[in-house]
């Protein structure tokens, strides 16, 4: 088929379009009709072929899997590795990375949120974005700081568009965050927001009534205090409820004190 002559100047702007495109490899040297292929592809008389395609585990498998590789971590650095190869949550294949810890492992506090978000995403610690920041300025009021907490979430990869986890997500993810908890073994646990005090705590209550007291978080026969308070994103779009943050903040203190 005769071809219109191209000049330079408009090949070099078609490669800059495909380029653009995300078109960056060539997978041959020499050009094909693929339409006329597709055609004589279809003229032909194709016999069927068998293809097997294995089923993905069930998210119960799944979570088996997990506790299973969560009770082989005898550090967090065994866990870490282990969760980073783990492939039987699917948040693994969309997130750009595990976002596993942040603050220093062995501190008196430790702080679980819910799930990592896009900045969390991109540099691979928890609590760093706008939610960080003001997490920082609480800590901060009681006299903590990242170098003396260590901060967590329930789900380590972040959900597609920082949608909600799903149960099935959560329930594949808790072995790892119960081992992670335990091998930290902090003094005190604090659980920020709903889905981590209900998840953590076997609570059904939402975060309001949850906030503010104390629960009893066994972890493997050691009593932990764990408290629930309101998570930094939510006072971000609710700053009026500030006030009651304070107050948790208030009793973590008072309770690291006593």
């Amino acid at each position: 088929m005769d071809r219109p002559d191209i000049s330079t100047a408009e090949l070099v702007a078609l490669l800059e379009w495909y380029h653009e495109a995300g078109v960056d490899l060539a997978i041959d040297e020499a050009p094909h009709d693929h339409f006329a292929e597709a055609d004589a592809a279809r003229r032909q008389k194709a016999q069927p072929v068998a293809r097997v395609v294995p089923s993905p585990a069930s998210p119960e498998q799944a979570a088996q899997s997990a506790r299973a590789l969560a009770a082989e971590a005898p550090t967090l650095d065994a866990l870490r590795s282990l969760m980073a190869g783990f492939e039987g949550c699917e948040l693994r294949r969309t997130a750009r990375q595990l976002v596993f810890s942040d603050g220093i492992a062995g501190a008196r506090v430790m702080l679980v949120g819910e799930a990592p978000g896009r900045d969390e995403d991109e540099q691979g610690l928890p609590f760093i974005g706008r939610s960080g920041k003001l997490l920082d300025r609480m800590l901060a009021a009681i006299g903590l700081d990242r170098s003396s907490v260590y901060i967590a979430n329930v789900i380590p990869w972040r959900p597609p568009g920082n949608r909600t986890p799903t149960p099935q997500e959560i329930a594949i993810c808790l072995p790892f965050i119960e081992r992670h908890i335990a091998l930290a073994a902090p003094d005190v646990l604090v659980c920020l927001g709903g889905p981590s005090a209900q998840t953590l705590l076997n609570q059904r209550d939402g975060i309001l009534r949850l906030r503010g007291r104390w629960f009893d978080y066994d972890c493997n026969g050691r009593v932990i205090p764990a408290l629930a308070t309101l998570h930094p994103a939510y006072l971000l779009r609710q700053p009026a409820q500030k006030k009651l943050a304070w107050r948790d903040l208030r009793a973590l203190q008072a309770k690291l004190r006593g």
